[in-house]
């Protein structure tokens, strides 16, 4: 799967040398994150205009429309991740209200799909990074902070600054013993 800043999104294989299927065209919001769901049968694509699209990965038309798009961020969807069976998705991003990470049920219509909003990170959250055995959600924001949340009792449990300037990248080892913080300094 790739993604451009022209917005373009697009599926390979990897021994066929032309492209599977395009999900979006060219001259759409730059996209920021794109991942596939744990079981490879959706990918989901954030843009730099907020919104977060899902298509079913199995389709059989060269340009499929997403099955699911909604602003999930009033300024920008910087990433997201899929929750236990991809009918629960985390975002992160910039939102007027600082309204920065978001839970969102796919089963329900658009209108009703927030399930809960934390207000955090001042000047929005980078990444995000979900670890399931312990039901926690780690994200990070563009003044070197990090938030740790507990997405079954939807508050958040531990907030830090782990550096002086945007938080990039978060990793998370197997064992969810330890995370990994990288900022753009």
């Amino acid at each position: 799967l790739t993604g451009a800043q022209d917005g373009s999104v697009r599926m390979f294989e990897w021994t066929r040398p032309q492209q599977l299927v395009c999900f979006r065209q060219a001259g759409n919001a730059r996209v920021t994150r794109m991942y596939f769901n744990a079981q490879g049968n959706k990918c989901g694509v954030a843009d730099g205009e907020g919104f977060l699209s899902i298509w079913q990965v199995n389709q059989t038309t060269s340009n499929p429309k997403p099955y699911l798009s909604w602003q999930c961020h009033s300024k920008t969807t910087s990433d997201f991740a899929f929750i236990t069976s991809s009918s629960l998705v985390a975002t992160s991003g910039q939102s007027n209200d600082n309204r920065n990470v978001c839970l969102w049920d796919t089963l329900v219509s658009s209108g009703n799909s927030l399930v809960h909003a934390f207000t955090c990170h001042d000047h929005g959250a980078t990444v995000l990074q979900y670890a399931p055995k312990h039901q926690l959600l780690i994200s990070g924001g563009r003044k070197g902070y990090i938030c740790i949340f507990d997405i079954r009792q939807r508050q958040i449990l531990f907030t830090f600054q782990a550096h002086e300037s945007a938080v990039k990248a978060l990793a998370l080892d197997t064992s969810e013993d330890y995370f990994v913080t990288g900022s753009a300094e």
